[in-house]
């Protein structure tokens, strides 16, 4: 309300003539701030009303009288009435009478203020006009001329908003009349249609007036026309900033802010003829080909290069990119300038695929390219993301990798690098995880600083009619080039998304028939003139260019994509390698290979675990006063390390500690990471007396040791997950890890590991070192709380079960050979190991961790410091150590087993006292297996059966994956034995003594050696 009545504060009737001398500084002031009621009863000063010092005064005190007119003396009442009457300040001035005027007299003093109209139905008049303002920038949108078909309005309604008088554009003249009668004349706004001509102030929440503070109210509509009922509609009203609704309106109200100078308007055709000619090149070279074209789309291209000209002009040095399949290869021939030759080899059949591994189609592909912008004459790094056919799956990739990029080149604002998104309208709509993207954007340690999304809205769903959703966007044409886009992440480092409202020429794809289910916007469709024809013959008209030089550039271009062409029959093979989107120079070799084949060990020197022992186990904060029962653990972590044992929250603290010494940058995200789902991490320390001050020791370890980010997440696995995946491609010198609640929770990212981390390196011969730590064990906890589904991350590893690998370097050449590594540690040392090996293999692969439960405070699962000094590593395989493997003629069974259940398994053969009977071997890499010593082992027991024993369901867990491993491990010699659950549906039993009889059947299954005689 304070706003609406300093407004009306400034109001006052204006001639015509009078408009033009109000043409001011005044629209560009900063507003002023009131205080609320203020009592002014001051006689008048004997100078001049309004000159000197005294204007100032004059004018405070005109501000209360609107607030009170009671507050101020009765002579400043008559002089302000008289005044907003129209009475000039010579004549607006009563004296007061003396204090013996008698009431008849004073009576007749105020005559003139009688006389005068009254001031609350000016107040009103211009509180409907600004009432009127402020429709059209909520609601304009919604009449605004944006379908190039012609055949839908922009919110599927034809009818015209109640509180917008919309435009003889729209409709003819009596029905235009008669709708402002009804909206004025004792209606909505109760102006009359003579007020047509009147002049109204205009509010500072406006800039339609340019440098005028004053409109008629007839040319105040026609501007509000122009801004926001044309060819753009924008949606930000909603926006609860001032400030950034005022740089909105500031950027679309401004009379003349969307004209483009002849320059600009050339090189806009330039980039319309190769957006449009590129399409209708490989329409004539390969018309049978799927290439999901841009024709419809086509001013995509130059809207895409302006906001990357605009950003390159604002600083930005690189820009990443994620897009659906739909005109990807004109954005990589026209926007990241890929060499055509590339592009077009890639629709020869008969073309020899590189031994780099599957490759994927064309569509998919990502790009990575350093040029000159030509427009700010900067260099600009630009980075498409490859990408599934899985819509808007790329989006948390792109923001993750962003964020990255920004991390490794300090730029803490978002003003160096910067994202794009590009969006299907349908897919923008429908698919769930671009909320989810969304949701991230102003987490701090998730924050890119504003992204651009360009929504492509060709009014059709695959085969299905799109309807148009209401995403609050900036939306742009499609029938005609767009205006230069305005960047507003770029100053308020905000989302901004866009929607080009556009058509889709073709069918889903080239090869479809679109008719079968929109004839009737296909009929439309194939009458519509190429936007590139109507913006030539635009220009034409106006004298910008002339037809010869339009068909210069057209043969121009042509001549670069036959010349492209003609050079991409020499090339005999396919490399998926001249796509990668994030290459990491100087970690492999100029031809892509690793530097070598080997892996150092992952031990460490005790000095350094002590070290790590002692920060981990205080605080390096001075007066910071923590939790009285964390107290108590890092107590516990301190005895620990005088007793140089380590638990499971010990070995990762000085896996991570070690790694950060020699400069490797650690991210840990996920919804509890900071604390541990389990309260056994705690890394971030909390005053326990200042609110929201924190202590992380990891970051004081070393003086120049590198950051350590450790940042709980939104509640999202898809999201989360596909932005740590984004973060990990940035660069190889980094351990990326994103730990699950607990690990079934990894379901709901399963888009990202079945499409990016399972096959990335084959598709995109894109490597990535992304560590998934996945809470697993059947403790009886529940089928939603037990299982990580180990069954469906070995279902994809590559490695053939029916081959024993011949290799040199077998266990490093194997990891490199796999897509990649799965493992169920047992001890906190063979997970200190396994963190280590990650970093110092030469190359990246993803890691599958299924950590424990339980273990995190079990007595038995801990490890000396002497089992992670150095030239120890990481045990595939841990072999039995006790009796049995003092005699292992002897031994009658052998139980393969991996992760908690080996725990189970030797407090039941002591209780058994089989000690000597029977062996138990851990296998702990589970991916890529470990042929060469479970063959080992297996003949080291030449007279025992091998039993894999597993706690999970049979159907379910590792079986399925170990059996014929290790069967062609022996040769088939012998049969390999199930000690574990029976198939289920579920992954495990809700109630407690059912899991309790469970495992005691398992545990009988495994240690009766008679078992299996009647099965053999």
């Amino acid at each position: 309300m304070f706003n609406l009545r300093t407004c009306a504060a400034k109001l006052r009737p204006l001639t015509a003539s009078q408009t033009v001398k109000t043409i001011s500084q005044h629209r560009l002031a900063a507003p002023r701030t009131f205080q609320r009621i203020r009592c002014y009863s001051a006689p008048v000063a004997a100078e001049p009303f309004l000159s000197g010092t005294s204007s100032n005064y004059v004018e405070e005190m005109y501000y209360a009288w609107l607030e009170n007119p009671k507050s101020v003396h009765k002579s400043w009442d008559i002089f302000f009435r008289n005044a907003n009457a129209g009475a000039a300040p010579g004549t607006a001035y009563q004296s007061p009478p003396p204090l013996s005027t008698s009431l008849s007299a004073l009576s007749q003093a105020q005559f003139l203020v009688q006389a005068q109209p009254n001031v609350d139905k000016l107040v009103e008049d211009h509180l409907a006009v600004q009432s009127l303002i402020r429709a059209y920038q909520i609601r304009g949108h919604h009449v605004a001329q944006l379908d190039p078909l012609g055949i839908l309005d922009a919110d599927l309604d034809s009818s015209v908003p109640a509180d917008i008088i919309s435009s003889t554009d729209k409709l003819d003249l009596a029905v235009f009349k008669e709708r402002l009668r009804v909206l004025t004349v004792g209606g909505f706004y109760g102006l009359d249609e003579s007020d047509l001509d009147k002049v109204f102030h205009l509010p500072t929440t406006t800039f339609i007036g340019g440098n005028e503070s004053a409109l008629p109210l007839r040319e105040i509509i026609r501007r509000l026309e122009m801004a926001y009922c044309q060819h753009i509609g924008v949606e930000f009203m909603f926006i609860n900033d001032l400030e950034q609704c005022q740089w909105i309106r500031q950027k679309f109200e401004t009379p003349g802010i969307m004209q483009f100078t002849n320059e600009e308007k050339r090189t806009l055709l330039a980039r319309l003829v190769r957006s449009t000619r590129f399409e209708e090149f490989l329409h004539r070279k390969w018309s049978s080909e799927k290439r999901f074209g841009l024709e419809g789309c086509e001013v995509l291209i130059p809207a895409l290069k302006t906001i990357i000209d605009k950003s390159s002009e604002k600083g930005v040095d690189y820009v990443i990119m994620g897009m659906p399949h739909r005109g990807r290869l004109n954005v990589l021939a026209n926007v990241i300038r890929k060499e055509l030759e590339q592009i077009f080899c890639q629709f020869d059949s008969k073309l020899e695929a590189a031994d780099e591994g599957s490759g994927d189609v064309k569509y998919h592909l990502g790009m990575y390219h350093r040029r000159i912008n030509r427009v700010t004459d900067r260099n600009i790094t630009l980075s498409l993301v490859a990408n599934p056919s899985h819509l808007e799956a790329a989006d948390p990739v792109v923001q993750g990798k962003t964020k990255a990029e920004q991390f490794y080149c300090g730029d803490t604002e978002g003003k160096k690098v910067m994202s794009i998104l590009l969006h299907g309208d349908a897919a923008f709509a429908g698919q769930g995880i671009v909320y989810e993207t969304f949701h991230l954007s102003d987490l701090p340690s998730y924050t890119t600083h504003g992204t651009v999304h360009v929504v492509v809205n060709n009014q059709v769903r695959s085969t299905s009619p799109a309807a148009w959703p209401s995403p609050r966007v900036l939306i742009l044409p499609g029938n005609r080039p767009p205006p230069e886009p305005h960047i507003a992440g770029s100053r308020f480092q905000r989302l901004l998304p866009s929607r080009q409202v556009c058509y889709r020429r073709n069918g889903h794809n080239e090869m479809d028939e679109p008719m079968f289910t929109q004839p009737l916007m296909y009929k439309q469709i194939r009458k519509q003139k190429p936007v590139l024809q109507k913006y030539a013959e635009l220009l034409i008209s106006q004298g910008v260019v002339n037809q010869p030089e339009y068909e210069e550039e057209i043969a121009k271009y042509d001549k670069i994509c036959e010349e492209a062409h003609a050079r991409s029959k020499d090339e005999k093979i396919l490399h998926i390698k001249h796509w990668l989107d994030s290459p990491w120079p100087g970690f492999f070799t100029l031809d892509g290979q690793p530097r070598s084949m080997t892996c150092p060990s992952t031990g460490l020197n005790e000095e350094d675990l002590t070290h790590i022992g002692q920060v981990a186990s205080s605080v390096p904060v001075e007066d910071f006063t923590i939790h009285g029962g964390l107290s108590r653990i890092l107590k516990t972590r301190g005895e620990m390390v005088k007793n140089r044992t380590v638990d499971w929250a010990l070995a990762e603290y000085m896996a991570f500690g070690s790694l950060l010494k020699e400069g490797i940058h650690i991210r840990l995200s996920g919804q509890d990471v900071e604390r541990g789902t389990f309260s056994h991490r705690h890394h971030v320390l909390h005053d326990q007396n200042v609110d929201k001050r924190t202590c992380i020791p990891m970051n004081h370890l070393w003086p120049n040791q590198a950051p350590y980010t450790v940042c709980n997440s939104s509640l999202s696995e898809y999201g989360v997950l596909g932005f740590e995946l984004g973060f990990a491609m940035a660069s190889p010198n980094a351990l990326v890890l994103w730990e699950a609640q607990f690990g079934d929770f990894h379901n709901t990212a399963q888009c990202i590991i079945d499409q990016f981390i399972c096959p990335g390196q084959a598709k995109w011969v894109r490597q990535n070192g992304i560590v998934l730590l996945l809470p697993h064990g059947m403790e009886g906890m529940g089928p939603e709380h037990s299982s990580a589904r180990p069954e469906r991350f070995l279902q994809m590893c590559n490695d053939d079960p029916d081959v024993f690998p011949k290799l040199d370097d077998f266990d490093v050449r194997q990891l490199y050979d796999c897509n990649w590594i799965v493992v169920n540690c047992s001890t906190p040392a063979n997970f200190f190991h396994v963190l280590r090996r990650q970093i110092l293999l030469p190359f990246r692969k993803p890691l599958i961790i299924f950590t424990p439960k339980s273990l995190l405070r079990h007595p038995e699962a801990r490890s000396s410091f002497d089992d992670m000094l150095p030239g120890t590593h990481f045990l595939r395989v841990i072999p039995d150590s006790g009796p049995a493997a003092q005699n292992p003629a002897n031994v009658k069974r052998v139980l393969f087993c991996t992760g908690k259940v080996y725990y189970d398994l030797t407090r039941e053969r002591k209780a058994r006292q089989m000690e000597a009977d029977v062996a138990i071997t851990r296998v702990e890499q589970l991916s890529p297996f470990p042929f060469d010593l479970l063959q080992k082992e297996a003949q080291k027991y030449p007279n025992a059966e091998l039993v894999w024993c597993q706690e999970e369901h049979k159907n379910q867990g590792y079986y399925d994956y170990v059996k014929p491993r290790l069967r062609t491990t022996i040769n088939r010699a012998k049969p390999v034995w199930y000690a574990g659950r029976e198939p289920a549906a579920a992954p495990a039993t809700g109630n407690k003594k059912t899991h309790l009889t469970e495992l005691q059947r398992l545990l009988d299954t495994a240690f009766n050696l008679d078992a299996f005689k009647d099965l053999a």
